[in-house]
């Protein structure tokens, strides 16, 4: 049985004195990072945290941020990330859906915490991670001050693996926020898993420009640690130039992206930058076109790029293998280590290679449900082959060629209806980002009287003068008829989630 938690301490108790974090201008040894953890922990219990309570962190990426995820868990708690962007309204519903005990955030959310306290009953505590002032400083604790007054002496471990570790909140495109229940078995399995498809050794240093309140940032954090590796701590790709230039100083070897960084990435001329350090790329949030695929591997032809698929509800589902790529460059894989996927139809039977149906999952990353919502866990979260195990049904098209690589379709509900047919967004996407000078694509289905649905296309161009004319040609070189989208509007920016998705709900 081991605990995420235990990632940290049995990496200190190894290395004490290698580097584990480094953010803007400080490295923090795993000895440091543990010291500081143990304080806040021990501060945690004292505020009267107990096994099983809720505590959330709305920072953005920061040493403080990694630290109060681990402390929460060493104080027996469940660590609820929430991205530091998330408005009002959303925070509290999530804080008081969760009933959170614990509140942690920066001093520049002073206002924002004293309206949550008013509003989430649960909220006994309050930390700022900036000094406090002396009208604050009656009103919330201060991290600062934890680091200075409780002990370094590690708490007595509380949880076993089937204690909840996390709640990670889905975006609520289709309605609330949901939390995603994961306890440290599901964890510990699929950090594991990744490392080994990966090939993630001790030595690695790998940049960590994604949320940790996203789980593909998040568990970047979990599997340096798990290694006794660095992570090297970003707020984000806001400033490209300067996230080269630092995976040049830290001899980076691991660069985890998503498309939008990707598409960025693609368009930079790299020459200035010694970036020989990398030994693998990956990507996950929405599968890359394979035209950036191309570009990226031309590009970095020294490093391994793994193309992948998950969802929160099990972490990573699906990896393909860099050898794979040339092959299939628009399959996301296969099943990651230890874990089980296939294809049904509606009826609940397995599907054949190239037919169209929906991806199920069985393993144990499978996690735990939804925090308090019984009939949404019952939906996503089935009875599997073994009584009292649990397989998830992704909501998710996909097809399997016949060596049993997957390839995703669309989303159940993300599926076109035109003129009778069915059109896979992706599908058109794909051809749409084939196109020299466009940088980013999205499709949706919008009403029409005469097709029920039509497609429509929305583009960001970048250097190269493209009319709607051009677009439609080369759609209609590349497409069915009915998938060649009806109208095409060019935006300058697309709408996007947090995480670097397209918002596709704000599309119109």
């Amino acid at each position: 049985m081991v605990l995420i938690h235990e990632f940290l301490e049995h990496s200190a108790d190894r290395l004490p004195d290698k580097v584990a974090l480094v953010y803007n201008e400080q490295h923090l040894t795993y000895a440091e990072i543990e010291a500081q953890v143990n304080r806040f922990a021990n501060a945690l219990k004292a505020q009267g945290v107990e096994r099983g309570d809720r505590v959330a962190l709305y920072l953005p990426n920061c040493i403080e941020l990694a630290i109060g995820i681990f402390a929460t868990l060493k104080a027996g708690g469940v660590f609820v990330p929430i991205n530091h962007t998330t408005k009002y309204d959303k925070c509290a519903y999530i804080l008081n859906n969760c009933q959170a005990r614990v509140f942690i955030t920066s001093g520049t959310q002073v206002e924002l915490a004293g309206k949550l306290r008013q509003v989430v009953r649960s909220l006994k505590t309050v930390v700022l991670t900036s000094p406090l002032n002396e009208t604050d400083a009656g009103n919330f604790l201060s991290y600062a001050a934890i680091q200075c007054d409780y002990s370094e002496q590690r708490p007595l471990a509380v949880n076993i693996d089937l204690d909840i570790a996390c709640l990670i909140y889905t975006s609520g495109s289709t309605g609330e926020p949901k939390g995603v229940m994961s306890d440290h078995n599901n964890v510990v399995f699929a950090a594991d898993s990744i490392i080994k498809y990966l090939g993630n050794i001790e030595t690695d240093i790998v940049i960590g420009l994604l949320p940790l309140s996203f789980d593909y940032g998040l568990y970047q954090l979990f599997m340096v640690f798990m290694l006794g590796a660095t992570l090297v701590l970003e707020k984000g790709f806001t400033y490209p130039a300067a996230i080269l230039k630092r995976i040049e100083e830290e001899r980076v070897t691991g660069f985890p992206g998503v498309p939008t960084i990707y598409s960025m990435l693609v368009k930079m001329d790299l020459s200035p930058y010694d970036l020989s350090s990398l030994r693998y790329l990956t990507n996950t949030a929405a599968a890359l076109p394979p035209s950036h695929i191309a570009e990226i591997c031309s590009k970095f032809p020294w490093a391994k790029l793994f193309s992948m698929y998950g969802l929160t509800e099990t972490k990573r589902t699906l990896y393909l293998p860099p050898e794979q790529l040339d092959k299939r460059p628009s399959s996301v894989g296969i099943a990651i280590p230890g874990t089980e996927v296939w294809i049904e139809d509606e009826e609940g039977q397995r599907l054949n290679p190239g037919e169209i149906g929906e991806l199920v999952v069985r393993g144990r990353h499978v996690m735990r449900g939804y925090w308090k919502d019984p009939n949404k866990t019952a939906e996503r979260f089935r009875p599997g082959l073994i009584p009292g195990e649990r397989l998830c049904y992704t909501g998710d098209l996909f097809r399997m060629d016949e060596e049993g690589f997957m390839y995703f379709v669309a989303r159940k509900d993300d599926i076109i209806k035109s003129r009778g047919e069915k059109v896979a967004p992706k599908e058109v996407e794909n051809v749409l980002y084939s196109l020299v000078g466009i940088r980013e694509a999205a499709v949706i289905g919008v009403s029409d009287p005469v097709l029920g649905q039509a497609v429509k296309a929305f583009v960001m161009v970048d250097g190269v003068a493209l009319t709607e004319a051009d677009i439609l040609r080369h759609c209609r070189a590349h497409l069915e008829d009915f998938m060649v989208p009806k109208q095409v509007e060019f935006c300058t920016e697309l709408p996007k989630t947090s995480t670097g998705k397209i918002k596709k709900t704000d599309l119109t």
